[in-house]
């Protein structure tokens, strides 16, 4: 399945930047193009992954292999060859590494961006929270402002709000969402279930490194630990949150381009 995306750059070192949960390519256009000025090497490309933005509904069967196969075919269509860099936020970064196990041919090297490779409890994932509130809200509404209101009537933040109607789209004399809610439900307890710790800690893997903000619980103490074990450094970043690229934005970029 070849996937809604968009590009920045134009060297030779492909790279492939994947966003989180609820998300869109255009989440890491901002990253792109800093990383882009600051090492003209790189081409990348920000797809929205299956089931997001404007790419297609995932089939009932959609896990994470197949989230990374359809991103490795978007990247093939649009002419990135070889082994790419895998770089990845949330539920990015698990499909960058059920990528490294499927198609390890594809992957040269992985960078997690605030996520481990182990199954995420239900209670330690705000997409789920957000999920619960998204099923909630009615399918459509005279305008975003409204929608907006109905969803932190039902106890989402102002900024969730903001960037979850970032989703909607125009539909006749009103809004709707553009992605199937029911069917992004039924993925998000198949990619959250998945248990990737295989990926970091068979032999013959490509180089894997991770980044976590030290106000999220995305990847505890004993999975940083773990993580160095199996040769996989762990840096933290100790005034962000799980949304690294946007707390921290200059010191993940630092990090980013230490080769």
């Amino acid at each position: 399945m070849v996937l809604e995306s968009f590009q920045v750059g134009e060297g030779d070192v492909p790279t492939v930047l994947l966003h989180g949960f609820l998300g869109t390519g255009r989440n890491l256009r901002s990253l792109a193009m800093a990383w882009s000025a600051a090492d003209p090497r790189r081409r990348f490309l920000m797809p929205d992954l299956t089931g997001h933005g404007a790419s297609p509904v995932p089939p009932p069967s959609a896990d994470l292999y197949t989230l990374a196969r359809d991103v490795l075919d978007t990247a093939r269509a649009q002419g990135f060859t070889g082994a790419l860099d895998w770089v990845g936020h949330s539920l990015g970064g698990r499909v960058s590494l059920a990528a490294s196990l499927h198609v390890p041919e594809a992957v040269s090297r992985v960078s997690l961006l605030d996520i481990a490779p182990g199954p995420v409890p239900y209670d330690l994932s705000d997409s789920g929270m957000v999920l619960g509130i998204l099923l909630q809200a009615p399918p459509r509404a005279p305008n975003r402002k409204e929608m907006r209101a109905t969803l932190t009537a039902k106890g989402l933040s102002d900024g969730l709000a903001d960037w979850l109607v970032m989703n909607l789209v125009a539909d006749g004399d009103g809004v709707r969402w553009r992605f199937d809610r029911q069917a992004l439900a039924e993925l998000h307890s198949r990619v959250n279930g998945t248990d990737l710790w295989a990926a970091v800690e068979r032999k013959d893997r490509p180089p894997m490194r991770c980044i976590r903000g030290g106000r999220s619980r995305y990847v505890s103490d004993e999975e940083a630990a773990r993580l160095e074990a199996a040769g996989c450094p762990v840096a933290t970043l100790p005034g962000a949150g799980h949304f690294v690229h946007v707390d921290a934005a200059k010191e993940l970029l630092e990090w980013l381009l230490r080769d």
